[in-house]
């Protein structure tokens, strides 16, 4: 495809809210004979790629799902390196953010995360909150099925408490309200990259109508031209969202 025809795409239908599953960071350091670590490590540089991509792309918010409540299953050592990241990036970026007009917000559990992660985190969301260029938010200790439970639990108790049996009826349009992403517009494309073609219990009910795309790059390697790639390739799908297309080009 031609720069014209990236460009036209592009402003055809250009998406709100990108999520991504980072996903092959242990594929590209195995690929080079080097540890996982090494590969954590180049994950963290493609994520501030992602952010600057994202922001000049015109994009709004950017999810990035960064630890699982699942991968405190892997080896201590990777768990640990992980922490030792993510303390590094929320301590050296967070005044980055800012002066680039970036509000940071995270996602997730924070009762299993270190005292200092979590004052890092809280400290950072507050820098940005009245930041406005693009919202980033970065998923921790997060998984779908539970943030659904939680909600759900949340919205039943705040019924009792009102004296009032939950109208299950209304659940979709109340519980948006009690999950974890309150505020965040559904995301439009949810990406995962690597070549692994499932979402991980990532943002279950709020992908619910996004556009699938399976990149086959390694998230290390991610760049400016794969995330145009995937824009490019959600502007040429037909969003209809559960409706019919008639003859003449309307739902």
């Amino acid at each position: 495809m031609s720069n014209h025809q990236i460009t036209k795409s592009l402003n055809h239908q250009r998406p709100k809210h990108i999520a991504i599953i980072m996903d092959g960071n242990g594929r590209w350091a195995q690929a080079r004979g080097l540890p996982r670590t090494m590969g954590h490590k180049q994950g963290v540089e493609a994520v501030k790629r992602a952010v600057r991509s994202a922001g000049e792309l015109g994009v709004e918010y950017l999810t990035l799902f960064g630890f699982s409540s699942e991968n405190w299953n892997r080896p201590a050592e990777e768990v640990g390196e992980l922490m030792r990241l993510l303390r590094m990036y929320l301590r050296s970026e967070t005044a980055e953010l800012h002066r680039n007009n970036i509000r940071l917000r995270v996602v997730g559990n924070r009762t299993q995360l270190a005292p200092d992660i979590v004052e890092l985190i809280e400290n950072a969301e507050a820098l940005t909150a009245d930041n406005t260029k693009i919202t980033v938010v970065i998923a921790l200790n997060y998984g779908g099925r539970n943030d659904i439970l939680e909600a759900a639990s949340a919205w039943a108790m705040d019924c009792a408490a009102k004296g009032r049996v939950p109208d299950f009826a209304d659940a979709e349009e109340h519980l948006p309200s009690y999950l974890m992403t309150d505020g965040i517009p559904d995301p439009d494309i949810l990406i995962r990259t690597s070549g692994e073609m499932r979402i991980s219990n990532f943002l279950l009910w709020q992908s619910a109508y996004a556009e699938l795309i399976f990149s086959p790059v390694l998230w290390p390697d991610f760049q400016k031209e794969d995330m145009e790639a995937a824009i490019s390739e959600y502007s040429q799908r037909d969003r209809r969202f559960g409706a019919v297309k008639t003859a003449g080009g309307d739902a």
